[in-house]
């Protein structure tokens, strides 16, 4: 499977949240070409202050040696905050492959100075999607990660 197949998985995690009522940002973690963990941004739905897309798809990944961390590919529907960084760090997971970073720039310096390999697609359903749902709902975006 390629980049865009993967991304396609975050996607479809995405539109999970928006349809229960949350905000659009999905993500998988893949080692070996296989899905380990997918999940989706859930603060709305499950009021949580720390469910973004990634830590989702962590959690949902389960308890992992570093070793298999260590092998792994994050795929993002959007550039990850300084949160989310701090787990792709901590985990030493070597590469992020996001969908946008147009309707938000996430920490993807401090990814690269660290060594991660982070590539950005700049995918045209992604950057609508947030695009979309920053108007559409800017109280809710505003309420966590938005300006």
């Amino acid at each position: 499977m390629s980049h865009i197949d993967f991304l396609k998985v975050a996607i479809e995690e995405a539109m999970n949240g928006l349809n229960e009522g949350g905000i659009p940002i999905g993500s998988v973690i893949v080692h070996g070409n296989q899905v380990i963990g997918k999940g989706h941004n859930k603060r709305i739905q499950c009021g949580s202050s720390i469910l973004h897309g990634e830590m989702d798809a962590l959690e949902n990944a389960g308890r992992l040696k570093a070793s298999v961390y260590n092998e792994c590919t994050l795929y993002t529907t959007l550039s990850p905050c300084p949160m989310c960084t701090g787990a792709i760090l901590l985990y030493k997971i070597p590469r992020i492959v996001i969908g946008e970073n147009t309707n938000f720039m996430g920490s993807e310096k401090l990814l690269k100075d660290n060594g991660v390999e982070v590539v950005v697609l700049n995918d045209e359903d992604c950057i609508k999607m947030m695009a979309d749902f920053i108007r559409e709902k800017p109280e809710i975006w505003n309420e966590d990660i938005g300006e």
